[in-house]
């Protein structure tokens, strides 16, 4: 909803600015098609040609993250800790028992109880991984951190070429804005033997393609990459956190205070309080002995 707010908030003031000064949306009504056409179809194919289908179907994906924002909320971070917490138990309760549920999460009844991070595959997979190398005795915490550490670098480095891509989309705005513009000051001087009121209007249309690159690109193109790249960093912190639970659990602390270490990493603005957590982490126990 804040996006959708602020792309309003750009337009009124930009053009109502632009109104109230005495400006005509006319001459810049006439040209807009040809300059979007131009600067907009020149965007689309740099984009492409500098991107593969993954990368592009990626972006645009990711687009949405403007107006959704972070996938996970702050329920979601209470439910990591639960499910963690009941995995963490069960391995050091029943080792053999663990298996069934990191083997085959779909069909885990642990799982099950948290479909929304159970739909996240690279959530699963980095605990079922993490948590299978530590029955394999591979488990090492500074080891294991480390190549935790790696893993999530590597799935960050990919989740930001959205923001990377329009970023770079965004910076070659203007320079097409200029092509534009440079095109319409052509077509300006074809017509040089006109009067002034047409070149005036000629000269007006070819100075709206230079308006419209820079206001793409500090207007809306620039800070869609700025969101997608803050949203998507928000996000890695849930995985963060799964890293932060499972080191604890290898250097043998106790699964309370394994998920505590979690909670404290969380950031602020979602992390549940000690009452929540505990409260569910009770009922869980309670579960288990009925």
């Amino acid at each position: 909803m804040i996006g959708i707010v602020g792309i309003v908030v750009i337009f009124v003031m930009v053009f109502g600015g632009y109104l109230a000064a005495g400006g005509k949306m006319g001459i810049i009504l006439k040209s807009l098609p040809y300059e979007i056409m131009i600067i907009g179809g020149a965007a689309v194919g740099a984009f492409a040609i500098a991107n593969d289908m993954s990368a592009i179907k990626h972006t645009i994906k990711d687009v949405g993250k403007v107006f959704k924002g972070p996938r996970w909320k702050h329920e979601d971070y209470r439910d990591l800790l639960c499910l963690l917490f009941e995995l963490i138990r069960l391995a050091r309760e029943n080792a053999v028992g663990l298996e069934e549920h990191i083997e085959d999460p779909p069909n885990s009844t642990i799982f099950a109880r948290y479909p929304k991070i159970l739909g996240d595959r690279e959530a699963v997979e980095l605990i079922c991984d993490t948590l299978r190398s530590a029955s394999m005795n591979y488990d090492d915490p500074h080891q294991v951190e480390e190549v935790l550490e790696k893993r999530m670098e590597a799935n960050l480095h990919h989740a930001m070429h959205s923001s990377h891509a329009l970023q770079t989309v965004a910076d070659g705005l203007p320079a097409l804005g200029i092509v534009a513009a440079v095109l319409g000051v052509i077509k300006t001087m074809g017509s040089i033997d006109q009067p002034p009121e047409i070149l005036g209007k000629l000269i007006g249309g070819a100075l709206v393609g230079t308006f419209l690159g820079v206001f793409l690109a500090y207007g809306l193109v620039g800070p869609f990459a700025n969101k997608v790249k803050t949203v998507t960093e928000e996000d890695a912190h849930f995985y963060q956190l799964i890293r932060e639970v499972l080191v604890a659990n290898l250097h043998n602390h106790a699964a309370n205070i394994c998920i505590e270490v979690g909670r404290q990493n969380t950031p602020s603005h979602c992390r549940p309080s000690f009452s929540d957590v505990e409260e569910a982490l009770r009922e869980i126990k309670q579960q288990a002995a009925a």
